[in-house]
């Protein structure tokens, strides 16, 4: 038997009030931001008639992922060249003259809207330089 089912309860409640007072918070002062909304620019890419490197939804999953094996490849292994597992073209792995010259020349518009919507500070931009920025 317990006999300190109602303390017990009590205490679930009191925590799962507090845990859920940041969602609150936000949905009563309206401050919680929108995410951002990137389909303008993958619309103009299609209408260009141009594709990212892979898929939409692997890019938004493993964009990070990608980039940072491309890095690798480049720097240690001289290897410049990224075949397409969903397309199968070939690209250069380069995220200035590949993601951004030729697709996402926005920079602004297009990763810094998400990178600011999730707070991360990727390290891309200490050694590639955006003309303009």
């Amino acid at each position: 038997m317990m006999y300190d089912t109602g303390k017990i309860v009590a205490g679930i409640i009191i925590f799962l009030a507090i845990f859920s007072v940041p969602f609150w918070y936000s949905q009563v002062t309206g401050d919680a931001e929108e995410v951002p909304n990137l389909d303008p620019a993958l619309e103009s890419l299609k209408a260009e008639g141009k594709q990212c490197v892979e898929s939409v939804d692997y890019m938004r999953a493993k964009h990070m992922d990608l980039l940072n094996t491309w890095r690798d490849d480049v720097v240690r292994g001289a290897d410049r060249e990224y075949v397409s597992e969903e397309y199968g073209v070939t690209y250069d792995k380069s995220l200035t003259d590949t993601c951004l010259e030729q697709c996402h020349t926005n920079k602004s518009d297009f990763c810094d809207q998400c990178h600011t919507y999730v707070n991360v500070e990727p390290g891309c931009w200490e050694c590639h330089n955006i003309v303009g920025e």
